[in-house]
């Protein structure tokens, strides 16, 4: 089976739950928030939905009041320059969601690896 990277956020943690990878997801995206020092702190509770919501406001609030420690948490989750430079970043709200999603699917290919191989 070959990893192949969800369209949107939604496939990707459904993709997710569907392998029953979702908590290691999460585990993942709090482990690397802490290595960058952005505390985040999301329960193993933590819904799809309310992961998306949160994730979004935390990288706008990055984006928005505390640019350096955002690129810093960019470079720690390895998420690929070229395709953050690709993002339009005339709607603030909008590029925290795409970043979101670039972070999601970075996120989600590192547990898919790890638990395949």
């Amino acid at each position: 089976m070959n990893f192949i990277s969800p369209q949107n956020t939604d496939l990707l943690l459904s993709e997710a739950e569907s392998q029953n990878l979702y908590l290691k997801l999460i585990e993942q995206i709090n482990k690397d928030f802490n290595l960058a020092n952005e505390s985040i702190d999301f329960p193993v509770s933590t819904l799809p939905d309310e992961l998306k919501i949160q994730l979004h406001e935390k990288m706008y609030r990055l984006i928005q009041y505390k640019f350096a420690e955002y690129l810093n948490l960019l470079y720690i989750i390895d998420v690929p320059e070229d395709q953050i430079k690709k993002l339009d970043g005339s709607d603030i709200s909008q590029l925290a969601e795409q970043v979101a999603f670039l972070i999601l699917k970075r996120e989600w290919m590192k547990v898919w690896f790890r638990n395949r191989y």
